[in-house]
């Protein structure tokens, strides 16, 4: 790989960190390679892959607002569709899901050089559906299903204090400071503000308040919690599902399984349309 060694155009605080980046050559893909069902092509490919996570990309109406975040894939039911699993009460996913149903997952698999990327329409599972892969969690991740309010802000315990706490802090502050400078750089000041920085809740102390509230919450339930009702699977059902596999000089292979959206099923009566895309 050969790195870029010209002067740094202005107005760039990066461009071309890699240079010439590395070429794509593991593999190559043609028609006669895939399955007639993409559902079945995407099963063979994830069993290749070693990692599992993927982009879910949602997009909230009117603004048209786009946000990402990775998540796993959990499911791949035998109708094709596609599921994860999340809080449906609080995300930011599950404002966006509630006024656009349209999703996107993207998953990349580098050492590979492959990519699939899944479009199709959101719905949630059944909540009966929801409990069987719940019950696949250890119990940590069960009481923070319950106890987190994803996405919402967390707020400092030093916000609600009084202006008379808040004083007093600033003056003890303020002593620490003078102590430090009279004790000079290495006069122990450094431990002293690693002291002070331990003592500061950044938020998460409302956090930990919420977990412990869960844990008191289901105390003699051992592993056996229910789901919560704000928290699920999504099961996205596609329309189109792209297959890229990396060539040299990016020309690379790309195949696109599209369908009518709506459609439920992979079996014969839901056939796709199969097509070669420039790289």
């Amino acid at each position: 790989m050969a790195l870029y060694k010209g002067p740094e155009p202005e107005g760039k605080l990066i461009f071309a960190p890699h240079g010439q980046a590395s070429q794509f050559t593991l593999g190559t893909l043609s028609l006669s390679d895939l399955d007639r069902s993409p559902i079945v092509q995407f099963s063979r490919w994830f069993g290749d892959a070693q990692d599992h996570p993927c982009a879910l990309s949602t997009a909230e109406l009117p603004s048209g607002r786009v946000s990402s975040r990775f998540v796993y894939l959990k499911e791949l039911d035998a109708r094709g569709g596609f599921v994860v699993y999340s809080n449906w009460a609080t995300s930011r996913k599950a404002r966006d899901l509630a006024t656009n149903p349209h999703a996107a997952l993207v998953f990349h698999w580098g050492p590979l050089q492959r990519q699939v990327r899944v479009e199709g329409v959101a719905e949630r599972c059944p909540r009966a559906q929801s409990q069987v892969y719940f019950d696949t969690r250890e119990r940590g991740s069960k009481i923070g299903a319950w106890a987190s309010r994803q996405s919402q802000v967390l707020i400092p315990s030093s916000s609600s204090t009084s202006t008379s706490s808040k004083n007093e802090t600033i003056q003890s502050q303020q002593q620490q400071q003078q102590e430090q400078s009279t004790r000079g750089p290495d006069g122990g000041g450094g431990e002293d503000k690693k002291r002070q920085q331990d003592n500061e809740d950044d938020g998460r102390a409302q956090l930990e308040t919420w977990v412990a509230e869960a844990e008191q919450k289901f105390k003699d339930a051992g592993d056996d919690i229910p789901v919560p009702e704000f928290w699920g699977g999504l099961r996205i059902v596609p329309s189109r599902i792209e297959f890229w596999q990396g060539r040299q000089s990016r020309l690379h292979d790309r195949f696109v399984y599209s369908r009518p959206e709506g459609r439920d099923g992979d079996g014969p009566d839901e056939p796709w349309t199969v097509e070669r895309l420039s790289p």
